[in-house]
């Protein structure tokens, strides 16, 4: 439908060549962070705050192809799968708007202890995350007698350790996705790393758009017959397949 509405070529189903070569097909957009994002005299990490946090670790980079093997990227934990479960818990709303609420909160140890335990299991497990690692069910349980505000800002801070933690060493990072809009999750992030943290947008990019550009300049690279996963970040085999199914218009 897509590719008869546009009259142009469509591809889509870009993670099953990587799948079918033995990789995890994610985190699938490290060489186009690369493209938007490289710069020859930083060490730059992209974090997108989404549904899950997912990060990809830039060297300096002068070429983009020479560069390939030195980039690395891994999926860390569940983010706004988790804020979103702590707005509805407790104040009824499908989330915290800006993270107003978890602002004026404190942090509870103990609920920031518990989440940090299982996000550092997603963490530290290697593999790529999706259906079933959301945890939203912790939250309700985690929270019993914390004030809403403490809540959120609890949860707030437990995302925000454990992906500090994967941000890895560089010269500044740069934030994108839904979670780029907390200014409690972000502060918290940013109040863990000595480097500059920013948005994508500073660089032309918008926090919602990102992924969009990411997949269409992938799409590119399809068309051109370049691989678009790294084994080195997928785990697939060597060389990279190249992916994409394809609807001629």
């Amino acid at each position: 439908m897509l590719a008869h509405a546009v009259r142009a070529p469509v591809v889509f189903d870009l993670r099953a060549a990587d799948l079918a070569s033995g990789g995890q097909g994610a985190p699938i957009t490290p060489i186009a962070d690369a493209i938007l994002f490289g710069d020859p005299g930083e060490r730059r990490t992209i974090v997108n705050l989404g549904g899950f946090c997912n990060v990809t670790r830039l060297p300096r980079i002068e070429s983009v192809s020479d560069a390939l093997e030195t980039i690395e990227a891994a999926d860390v934990c569940a983010c706004n799968h988790l804020l979103d479960a702590a707005a509805r818990a407790v104040l009824r709303a499908p989330f915290d708007a800006g993270g107003a609420v978890a602002l004026r909160g404190r942090p509870a140890p103990r609920v920031v202890d518990g989440i940090v335990s299982l996000l550092e299991r997603q963490r530290t497990s290697g593999r790529s995350l999706g259906s079933g690692d959301e945890l939203a069910g912790v939250i309700s349980g985690l929270g019993g007698g914390v004030p809403a505000e403490d809540h959120c800002r609890s949860v707030c801070e437990a995302v925000a350790s454990v992906v500090a933690g994967a941000v890895g060493e560089c010269d500044r990072v740069l934030l994108a996705g839904g979670g780029a809009r907390n200014r409690a999750l972000v502060g918290a992030i940013a109040s863990r790393l000595g480097v500059t943290v920013e948005t994508t947008a500073a660089y032309g990019v918008g926090i919602g758009d990102r992924e969009a550009i990411a997949i269409a300049i992938l799409g590119a690279l399809c068309d051109d017959g370049v691989p678009i996963t790294l084994p080195g970040v997928t785990g697939c085999a060597r060389p990279a397949p190249v992916a994409g199914c394809w609807v001629s218009a």
